[in-house]
């Protein structure tokens, strides 16, 4: 439960933003399983419609930069809920689709949609809740991006065996009215202290840099992309980058302030972090792999066994403020990354003589652990930002987290490409291997990461982890 309070914005405020990201993240993965449906019932090839993925990520990546400089302008009460009602018109517009260009239209508009409710919608929290409670409120909000990238594919795979592919979109369509309704109730209208310019520059040459850069680990090793013409379009992605680290120096309203870099618990949170996400972001995409092809489970089967690991990230908001106020942010990111880690190495011993039980172990053990590692670094990241800088610090998190999941999927594709080289796909013992190779990579670079969390003080995040045991 979220944490308890008198004001009724306080109460509700957690259900309104979880509902909101639920809806979010669910609807980032649910389209995966339906891209064949699609393909059918549009007449396309289900590649022309990798398009339907890939621009709703660089929707996201584009505008989620403007999440921030809005919410202090127009208030955080009329930007979440025109972004709720913006996904939720968009979701209906995909679901009548009726060829392609329209489809991928409508996914353009749900991720503009999605860019402004996820950074809003969590500053809307730090704004409302003082750090002693911070920590509670993160853990509950967090479940919803922890469990719905697991819930997509095995709730699109139902939809479409007993419905139709339309039908994942509409699914949205109740949710959102239920999330639009509440947030116009129980939101709390933030403003910023003082009105900044848009920085049109800086959104240029950010948005294009972060979007060029989405775009090919989107799309690496689906599309016949020459090594020269990836490699100028990367360093062009990592120019453009560079020249808004350079712009934003100069400019005393900058479209993303990295000053605030120079806070310890805020640069090895995000910073840090992401090297942690790089290792675990492909998991999602590479346990189904292994469960469809090294266990030969069908795939509604294989989103079953993705089950365990949501319901242990459930689980886990009960006792993580205690964790973290007996053992601190430091030990326990410290120890929980290299657990991370071990779990993920040992993924590569299963196979189809594997008990179910154990895997079942080792998915709960993942679940536990992985929730446990995202709810400790979101909530610390804000322990040492001042109430002014929130807006700022909460648009910075999301790009960088949303880049991330993009490095993620891209780092594990390429390792388990690497290592099944040119044997074909179909090899069903060759891709088990593959995977076996890649799961035990992933480990390395997650144990590895761990040393980001080595510069932290035993001291740092208390105004959040002591303050949290306090409230819970």
């Amino acid at each position: 439960m979220p944490p308890s309070a008198s004001n009724p914005s306080k109460r509700y405020l957690p259900w309104v933003v979880a509902t909101a990201l639920f809806m979010e993240q669910l609807d980032s993965t649910i389209v995966n399983t339906a891209v064949p449906s699609m393909a059918a019932s549009l007449h396309v090839t289900p590649l022309s419609l990798k398009a339907v993925v890939t621009s709703y990520i660089l929707s996201l990546a584009v505008c989620i930069p403007l999440s921030g400089w809005m919410a202090d302008r127009f208030g955080t009460r009329r930007v979440f809920s025109c972004a709720v009602a913006i996904f939720t018109v968009a979701s209906i517009l995909c679901g009548l689709s009726v060829n392609s260009t329209m489809l991928v239209a409508a996914r353009i508009l749900q991720g503009v949609g999605a860019a402004l409710m996820m950074p809003v919608g969590r500053l809307t929290i730090i704004r409302t809740f003082p750090k002693s409670e911070l920590l509670a409120a993160m853990n509950f909000v967090i479940i919803p991006a922890l469990i719905g990238p697991l819930l997509g594919p095995t709730v699109g795979g139902l939809i479409v065996h007993w419905l139709s592919w339309r039908e994942i979109f509409f699914v949205n369509v109740p949710v959102g009215l239920a999330a639009l309704l509440l947030a116009w109730r129980y939101m709390p209208d933030y403003r910023g202290e003082q009105s900044r310019p848009l920085d049109l520059v800086g959104l240029a040459l950010f948005g294009s840099g972060v979007a060029l850069l989405s775009w090919l680990l989107e799309i690496f090793g689906e599309h016949h992309l020459s090594n020269a013409a990836a490699a100028t379009l990367a360093v062009l992605a990592l120019g453009l980058l560079g020249a808004y680290v350079w712009h934003a120096g100069r400019l005393p309203y900058p479209l993303l302030r990295l000053a605030l870099f120079k806070i310890r618990t805020f640069r090895v949170s995000v910073a840090g972090g992401f090297a942690t996400r790089i290792g675990v972001g492909g998991l999602p995409f590479l346990l189904p792999l292994l469960y469809q092809l090294g266990l030969g489970l069908p795939a509604w089967q294989s989103g079953l066994m993705m089950m365990p690991a949501a319901a242990a990230a459930m689980g886990m908001k009960f006792i993580a403020t205690g964790i973290l106020a007996r053992f601190g942010y430091r030990a326990v990111l410290i120890v929980n990354t290299v657990l991370i880690g071990v779990t993920i190495g040992l993924f590569s011993q299963v196979d189809a003589g594997t008990p179910l039980a154990l895997i079942i172990v080792l998915s709960l053990s993942l679940g536990f652990f992985n929730s446990l590692q995202f709810s400790s670094m979101n909530s610390m990241a804000y322990a040492d930002i001042e109430p002014r800088d929130s807006s700022m610090a909460s648009t910075i998190a999301s790009s960088l987290q949303q880049l991330s999941m993009s490095f993620g999927l891209a780092c594990g594709t390429l390792v388990t490409g690497w290592y099944l080289g040119a044997l074909p796909q179909t090899d069903r013992v060759a891709v088990t291997g593959a995977l076996h190779h890649a799961f035990l990579t992933l480990a390395a670079i997650t144990i590895v990461s761990s040393a980001g969390f080595w510069t932290l003080r035993r001291e740092d995040g208390e105004s959040v982890s002591k303050g949290g045991a306090a409230a819970a």
